[in-house]
């Protein structure tokens, strides 16, 4: 994994739908990653949902996909 690539997570289905609940979303609503991104970690189907972590300066911010 490259330095400059942000960290990418694949959520458990308990933890994503966690996440869908709180936000009051479907999983159809989240921006998507194709199944064959390179940067996606191992293992990842269509339909789970990745976290994306990305430092910048002191903070870490998280965004979601869903891989199609």
């Amino acid at each position: 994994m490259n330095i400059l690539q942000p960290k990418q997570i694949k959520m458990s289905e308990k933890e994503a739908q966690e996440l869908l609940d709180k936000l009051n979303i479907s999983k159809s609503q989240l921006p998507r990653i194709f199944s064959n991104d390179s940067s996606l970690p191992d293992g990842c189907n269509i339909g789970d949902v990745i976290r994306i972590e990305r430092k910048e300066e002191e903070d870490v911010n998280v965004y979601y996909r869903v891989v199609v």
